[in-house]
């Protein structure tokens, strides 16, 4: 499809990132933040990979919905997303859970919460709707599965990825013929149906939706007037149009070599410890330096790493790894981990195979392996982490992967409380 065919696609469409949920399997890291606002490699935040994509795929038209504890999430989004030029109609528009639809009408699915703005998007006339999740991974030029959805005369496309049958019984499952019009969709299945011409792989949902707009409100009507729905896209509105509609599946691949896009759900500490620590590898998967399709966030203003002390038992240095602004390495040893900006790292400690969140201090003489230590946390003096998860259970919370996740609460620290 020509360039400025695309261009108008795009122009007419607007975006809607769900943003309203906990992540539950992050633990602690989503006690006082939602999933999406979570920190990720070293100066993002989950969020700001979708709201890239769209910026870099032409969409200027973004809605994100907000729900649990939304604050740090709000906060970044007028921070950081606040450039858009709202006189050539591009905007970052917040969408909380308001009430919309009745006293109690808090988001109830994924479903619920576009429609309970639908009057809000019917005003702004958009051609298509493209839904987002908002706490995945990924790079991805919306444009393209925006052409593929046009050029197929869908009124529904899902995005996809390839995964093994074993990985698949944790996705939405898509069952599609040789051109790839998708024939069933199932949740979570433990018999998950191969893709046409395989025999050991699935085509996965992504989370990723184009509708056609008026095709989605006439679907959202109908499934908010059906009891006992879920009011989820997964669940109740893609299957029930399956059979009637085109539904087209597009797979998330590298144009130019076929194989599977680097896409990631980093939604338990075992998956975002691993996608963090795949970044400071030679050449990770995902290349954050690609200045053609760059992440975009907010970060304050902040001093050049530092480093300190030349001794043979007191040098500041790190290898391996990724030291954002601010930090200070204080006679210290960091290896293969990932710093945000603001930390301190004191003498005498070596940090190891590590994520260390935005404001950590750690103090000297402590030795932290495979840890992910929380914004704000101050490890006291002599604390060793990740050698004894035995003695780490105790006092911490150890992943099923043997990844020790410290949070200020569990030093004792109050740094967030209730009043």
């Amino acid at each position: 499809m020509p360039d400025f065919l695309v261009s108008h696609l795009t122009r007419k469409t607007i975006a809607l990132i769900l943003a309203g949920g906990r992540g539950s399997r992050l633990m602690n890291m989503t006690d006082w933040r939602a999933k999406p606002a979570v920190p990720f490699g070293g100066k993002f935040r989950i969020i700001d990979f979708p709201l890239s994509n769209c910026l870099n795929s032409g969409i200027r038209k973004i809605g994100v919905l907000t729900q649990y504890k939304a604050d740090s999430l709000i906060r970044h989004l007028q921070l950081g997303w606040g450039f858009l030029t709202g006189e050539f109609g591009e905007y970052v528009h917040l969408m909380p859970a308001q009430q919309r639809h009745g006293e109690d009408s808090w988001y109830k699915g994924t479903a619920d919460a576009v429609f309970q703005n639908i009057d809000i998007l019917r005003n702004r006339d958009p051609e298509f709707i493209l839904v987002l999740a908002g706490d995945h991974i990924y790079k991805m030029d919306y444009a393209a599965m925006l052409a593929d959805h046009v050029e197929r005369k869908a009124d529904l496309t899902i995005g996809c990825i390839e995964v093994s049958l074993e990985e698949a019984t944790a996705f939405g499952v898509m069952g599609v013929d040789e051109n790839r019009r998708v024939r069933s969709f199932i949740e979570k299945p433990a018999n998950p149906p191969v893709m046409p011409g395989r025999k050991d792989t699935a085509l996965a949902s992504m989370g990723i939706y184009v509708f056609n707009a008026a095709f989605l409100f006439e679907q959202l009507i109908k499934d908010a007037d059906t009891k006992n729905s879920n009011h989820d896209f997964g669940k109740d509105i893609i299957p029930s149009v399956i059979d009637k509609y085109i539904v087209n599946a597009y797979p998330f691949l590298d144009m130019q070599s076929g194989v599977q896009s680097y896409w990631r759900d980093v939604g338990t500490i075992d998956a975002y410890w691993s996608a963090n620590m795949e970044l400071v590898n030679v050449k990770p998967d995902l290349n954050l330096y690609d200045t053609y399709w760059p992440i975009w966030t907010y970060q304050e203003q902040t001093p050049p790493a530092k480093f300190v002390f030349d001794e043979e038992e007191r040098r500041g240095h790190a290898v391996d790894s990724m030291v954002s602004g601010g930090c200070v390495i204080s006679g210290a040893t960091v290896r293969h981990s990932l710093l945000f900006s603001n930390v301190r790292v004191n003498s005498y400690t070596t940090v190891e195979d590590s994520i260390v969140l935005p404001q950590a201090n750690i103090g000297r003489h402590c030795r932290i392996t495979r840890a992910i230590i929380e914004k704000g946390c101050e490890i006291p003096e002599g604390t060793v982490i990740g050698e004894n998860l035995e003695e780490d259970k105790k006092k911490y919370y150890v992943s099923p992967g043997g990844v020790v996740l410290v949070t200020p609460e569990m030093l004792g620290q109050k740094l967030h409380f209730v009043r």
